[in-house]
Order: C-alpha cells, then sequence, then structure tokens
C-alpha cells in the first residue's frame, strides 16, 4: 500500500526544539508512524511532557535537555541516542529563532549569534548524525528553514539571512551526502506557535492582518508542519534531496503586520 511509505516502524529520529510548537508537532507525528524519537530542547519539563505523549502512542522516547548554541550538548544528544538506540536514522533541524530587530540597532555579535543559532548547530548536528545513518543503510535529514529566507522584511536581516544559509546548505549537503542520506528543508510560512504568541496575542487586529496576506485564509498549524516534515523524513520522498519546500499558505510576500522603523 502506499500508505506504506510513509511509515518509519523503528526507526530512530532526533528532534530539536522538541518541547514545542513545530518540533513537538514533528516528534508526536514521527510516534504516530512507529518511530522512536529523541526529543532535545532547553527546558527538561515540557520535553518529558512530550515524550510521555510519545510513549501513550506506542513508540519509545528519550528526552534530553540541550541547548543547541552548545556544541558539547549536541555532541551529548547524539551519545544518548545512540547509547538507547544504536543507531540514528532521521534527524529534524528545527532548534532556531532571532527576533526581529532593525539592522541599524543590529550589533554584529547578534548576527553572528543569528547564524550560529539557525545554521551552525544544524550543520554540527547533522555532521556528527550522518556516519550512524550511513551504518544504518541509509537516513534523511529535515531543516527547517523560513519564509523570510526568500522574502524581504524589515527588522529580519539577521533571521532571513541565516535561514538563507541553511537552505542553501541543504542543497549543499544534499549533493555531497546523495545517494546515502537525504537533505531537504521546509521555508516555513506564518504559524501558530509560541514563537509566534507575542504577536498573536498582542491583539486580535494582527493576527488578522496576517490572515488577510495569507492566500489560504489563515495561519499554519504545527500539524501542517509535521505532515511535510513526515514525508520528507519517510520512503515516501525517496527520490527527494536538495529541496527547499514552500509550505506557508501560499504566500508570496511577507505577512509580517508589525512594520519597523529603518532608523534611516
Amino acid at each position: 500500500m502506499i500508505l506504506d511509505r510513509f511509515r518509519l516502524k523503528d526507526k530512530v529520529a532526533i528532534v530539536t526544539g522538541a518541547s514545542a510548537g513545530i518540533g513537538r508537532g514533528a516528534a508526536l507525528a514521527f510516534a504516530d508512524v512507529g518511530a522512536h524519537v529523541v526529543c532535545a530542547a532547553r527546558t527538561q519539563g515540557p520535553l518529558d511532557r512530550v515524550a510521555a505523549q510519545i510513549r501513550e502512542r506506542g513508540s519509545r522516547a528519550l528526552a534530553v535537555s540541550c541547548d543547541a548554541n552548545d556544541k558539547a550538548q549536541i555532541e551529548n544528544v547524539v551519545a544518548r541516542t545512540l547509547a538507547e538506540f544504536g543507531r540514528i536514522d532521521i534527524v529534524v533541524n528545527n532548534a532556531g529563532g532571532t527576533p526581529p530587530t532593525a539592522a541599524l540597532d543590529l550589533e554584529v555579535s547578534d548576527f553572528e549569534a543569528a547564524f550560529h543559532f539557525n545554521v551552525s548547530s544544524a550543520f554540527f548536528l547533522t555532521r556528527l548524525a550522518v556516519p550512524h545513518m550511513v551504518k544504518s543503510g541509509g537516513g534523511a535529514v529535515v531543516n527547517i528553514s523560513s519564509a523570510l529566507s526568500h522574502m524581504v522584511e524589515p527588522g529580519f536581516v539577521a533571521y532571513g539571512t541565516a535561514k538563507a544559509a541553511l537552505s542553501h546548505m541543504t542543497r549543499l549537503l544534499a549533493y555531497e551526502f546523495a545517494p546515502h542520506v537525504r537533505v531537504n528543508a521546509l521555508a516555513v510560512g506564518a504559524t501558530e506557535t509560541d514563537a509566534l504568541s507575542f504577536v498573536l496575542t498582542a491583539s486580535d487586529e494582527l493576527k488578522q492582518q496576517m490572515v488577510a496576506l495569507t492566500p489560504m485564509a489563515r495561519l499554519g498549524t504545527p500539524e501542517d508542519i509535521a505532515c511535510a516534515i513526515l514525508y520528507l523524513a519517510s520512503p515516501a520522498s525517496s527520490w527527494v534531496t536538495g529541496k527547499i519546500f514552500e509550505v506557508d499558505g501560499g504566500t508570496v510576500a511577507s505577512n509580517w503586520p508589525i512594520k519597523m522603523p529603518s532608523g534611516l
């Protein structure tokens, strides 16, 4: 059956930023199709709750506290995964983000920190995981990029540049690792997660502005993104690598509702 190509029975997936939002949605989706999931994020309590939900679905779970900015903590995630499961099949590099700041107010150190959090951390985890994927017969990496990797909006020079780098790193690694490990990314549009809550809860008017600028007439949900992650991580996409899938409700321009002054 065609649906069997979406199943990941006994595969092992590492998901960063798994305590909430897109990461949590991906972790639960993997559990629903039979994968065991290593949940990594900074705060242990929410991670433990996600791990419990995974176990309720009949899969094994490992919750590992990890700051993706810290190489030693990323190494610990990989070591704990191998100790617990003995293999790695899937990595979802979801941890990331940078608050909007006008370019003239942005320190170089903040710009570099955005790159490290969104790009270097994903590269490091991928580099550690890929040899183990090859030993297991192959694997898949899914990077969570952003619509602002190719759209423009004042205040997003750090975030957008970092996500653009993540998207092109995806293409470069895919070419280098093929045919053994597939590497793809999602350019995600405005999604209802905690990261966007400061806008969505500020006023209903701001949310409605974003919805009005979205052709599909709603914002994304973590489950919308999780479905795309599952496709790219599963054998259903076995002939897909080096691609950036735009999952954004059909937007062709930014729907960010807060216009920041340039400072000029």
